[in-house]
C-alpha cells in the first residue's frame, strides 16, 4: 500500500547536458532541453561512474524534486542512439532513493544494455494528478511522471520510446495505472505488490484511512476524491476497470495473499509483532487481493500475464528483490535491450 514501504525497508535492509567522464559526485551545470510544460533539470550530481542524480523543477508539482539515473556501461554523451529505458517507482513514505538502497538493481542493470529512471514520488504522492475535490492543481504527480520525466530524459539523455514501467507497492499501482491509462506508452508493466484494483470492496476505505493514519500530514480525500461520491474520478484511475487498455502491453503482477508471515520476514516479538503484522502482513493481504481480482478480468479478457501469487510473506523489499530478478529478464526482452558481458 502507498505509505508501508518505508516503514518496513529498514526492518529488511537496510543529449547534451550530461558529461560521462565527471568525477562522481561533481555536478555539471548546461542548457538542457525542456519539457513540453516547462520542467527543466536544474541541476546534476554524479554519484557514481553510471549513476547520476538530477533536479527538476516541475510546474506540474509547482516544486523541485529530484531523478536517480543508471546508465549503460555503452553510454555516452554524443552519442547518436538511444537506449531501451525502464522507470521504476517506490512505495508509500519512501523516496526516489529506494530502489538503490533496497536492491540490487544497479547490480542487475548493469547486466543488459538499458537506462534505469527513478524518479520521486512523495510521501503520499499516489501515482496520480491530485482531484483537489474537482478543481486538480497541483501536485500533478502522472504529469510529472508520464509527461515530464520522459520528455526530459528522451531529450537530453538518451532515453529511448521503447519503455518498461516497474514498481512496488503504490508503485506498481502506478506502473500499472500508467500502462493503462496510457496505452501504448510502455511495452511492459510490472508490478510488485500493488494495489491493482481500486473498486475491490472494502479497498477506497482502506486506502482513506491509510492516508489518515500514515499520511504526510495531507487530506487524503484530495487525492482520488471522496469515495461514492467521486466514484467517476476513481473509476478513471483503476486498473481493473481499464483492463482492456493493458492489452498488447507485457505484464507481470506478483504478491502475497495470506498477510502471514513468510520466510524472509524477521522473527518480530511482542509488540514489533503486532505492528508488523497490521502493517505488513493487512497491507499484503489486501494487495494479493486486488492482483488475484485483476488477473482474472484479464484471463477473461484473452489478455496476457506472467504471475506469481504467493501465499505467505508480509509486504516488504525481501520479496520485491526476488521478484525483480525473475522479472528483469522479461522486461529486457520487452523492450529489446541487449544482455552484456
Amino acid at each position: 500500500m502507498r505509505r508501508l514501504t518505508g516503514i518496513l525497508a529498514a526492518a529488511v535492509v537496510g543529449a547534451g547536458l550530461v558529461i560521462p567522464a565527471a568525477l562522481p559526485g561533481v555536478a555539471t551545470a548546461a542548457s538542457p532541453a525542456k519539457a513540453d510544460d516547462g520542467a527543466t533539470i536544474t541541476a546534476q550530481r554524479w554519484v557514481s561512474s553510471r549513476m547520476f542524480d538530477l533536479t527538476v523543477k516541475s510546474p506540474a508539482l509547482g516544486k523541485s524534486v529530484q531523478v536517480r539515473v543508471i546508465v549503460p556501461k555503452s553510454w555516452t554523451q554524443t552519442a547518436k542512439r538511444t537506449w531501451p529505458t525502464v522507470y521504476t517507482y517506490h512505495g508509500g513514505v519512501d523516496h526516489y532513493l529506494s530502489w538503490t538502497r533496497s536492491t540490487d538493481i544497479a547490480t542487475v542493470a548493469a547486466k543488459y544494455d538499458a537506462m534505469v529512471v527513478m524518479p520521486e514520488g512523495d510521501v503520499d504522492g499516489s501515482y496520480t494528478d491530485w482531484y483537489n475535490y474537482g478543481k486538480g492543481g497541483t501536485p500533478k504527480w502522472e504529469t510529472f511522471h508520464t509527461k515530464e520525466v520522459i520528455q526530459l530524459l528522451e531529450r537530453n539523455y538518451h532515453a529511448g520510446t521503447s519503455r518498461a514501467a516497474m514498481g512496488i507497492s503504490s508503485g506498481g499501482q502506478g506502473a500499472i495505472t500508467y500502462a493503462a491509462r496510457h496505452k501504448g506508452m510502455f511495452k511492459y508493466a510490472a508490478s510488485y505488490s500493488g494495489i491493482v484494483n481500486l473498486s475491490f470492496p472494502g479497498v477506497q476505505s482502506v486506502l482513506m484511512f491509510d492516508g489518515l493514519a500514515f499520511g504526510n500530514g495531507d487530506d487524503p480525500f484530495r487525492i482520488w476524491g471522496v469515495p461514492g461520491v467521486d466514484a467517476k474520478n476513481w473509476n478513471a484511475h483503476d486498473p481493473y476497470l481499464l483492463a482492456a487498455n493493458l492489452r498488447g502491453t507485457g505484464l507481470y503482477l506478483s504478491s502475497g495473499t495470506t498477510g502471514d508471515p513468510g520466510p524472509l520476514d524477521p522473527p518480530y516479538v511482542g509488540f514489533e509483532w503486532v505492528k508488523a503484522r497490521v502493517v505488513g502482513g493487512i497491507s499484503e493481504a489486501v494487495a494479493g487481493a486486488t492482483n488475484v481480482s485483476l488477473i482474472a478480468r484479464l484471463k477473461q479478457l484473452k489478455i496476457p500475464v506472467t504471475t506469481h501469487i504467493y501465499k505467505d510473506g508480509w509486504h516488504q523489499w525481501g520479496y520485491w528483490q526476488i521478484e525483480m530478478h525473475t522479472s528483469w529478464p522479461l522486461i529486457m526482452k520487452a523492450v529489446g535491450a541487449k544482455k552484456v558481458a
